[in-house]
């Protein structure tokens, strides 16, 4: 265990999108930071192998977060189990690629579903729990698709600026109670997700050096991110080292936005 983010240990999280990518790098250092965890995602054997790895301690659960009375029972068994949640790391997402001329009308309502109607129950179920007992931490995954345009991402990146604004206005809500609400945008991080992308791509330097050709800006940095150093900011948020910041969004991208 580590003492490195203050006020974790011992607290009770809920991590969803635990069971690979950015949530299972969340989830891990979470755990190590000494929290109860429950975790949660659609892949159920994801779930099972990283609770086995990290020791069995963990309440799972296989979850669909666009389904409204699943979150709230799941929200409802953690706190039947662990405790009264005092920190929410929400990091599904999902990503379909797909010019505006040409994205499916499916693939745009899945993206929207996930991304966003998933954002709202989870953070709704958490939150009014949050509510009477005046404290808590919400940390959501939006991205850096938020704010800068990327040619065949269109239903992503406008998912991701709901996600971003969602968030923005949960803070402003949910501050008179003491709860906090932060986003953290990545950039391009190893995932499966982003590896997904880069087997779409005829040259997969232009993640980080660029395409004048599709207006893409390379990474500064020179190389994708480690799902751990999203994790570390994540944590960061949700611990009391971050006691006076709400309603910001934290981009983690090596520089590949130029500020924006």
């Amino acid at each position: 265990m580590t003492d490195g983010f203050k006020g974790l240990a011992g607290t009770v999280g809920i991590v969803t999108g635990a069971a690979k990518g950015i949530g299972e790098g969340v989830a891990r250092t979470l755990h190590a930071a000494g929290m109860k965890l429950a975790l949660a995602d659609v892949d159920g054997e994801g779930l099972k192998a990283l609770a086995a790895d990290l020791g069995g301690d963990v309440l799972v659960a296989q979850l669909d977060v666009t389904d409204g009375k699943a979150v709230e029972a799941f929200v409802a068994e953690t706190e039947k189990s662990l405790g009264p949640v005092d920190r929410l790391a929400h990091i599904v997402g999902i990503q379909r690629f797909g010019k505006v001329a040409d994205l499916s009308e499916a693939d745009f309502d899945a993206m929207f579903a996930v991304n966003v109607k998933g954002a709202f129950l989870v953070v709704q179920a958490v939150g009014k729990r949050m509510i009477p007992r005046k404290r808590g931490a919400i940390v959501a995954i939006a991205s850096t698709a938020a704010r800068t345009p990327r040619i065949g991402q269109g239903g992503y990146c406008a998912s991701k600026a709901a996600v971003a604004q969602l968030m923005c206005v949960a803070g402003m809500e949910l501050a008179p109670y003491d709860i906090r609400v932060n986003c953290v945008s990545p950039g391009v991080t190893d995932t499966g997700m982003v590896q997904r992308l880069m087997a779409t791509m005829p040259n997969t330097d232009v993640v980080t050096r660029g395409d004048l050709d599709t207006f893409r800006v390379g990474v500064p940095l020179g190389r994708v991110a480690r799902s751990v150093e999203i994790a570390d900011v994540v944590a960061f948020l949700l611990s009391d080292h971050a006691s006076y910041l709400t309603m910001q969004d934290v981009v983690v991208d090596g520089g590949a936005a130029l500020g924006a």
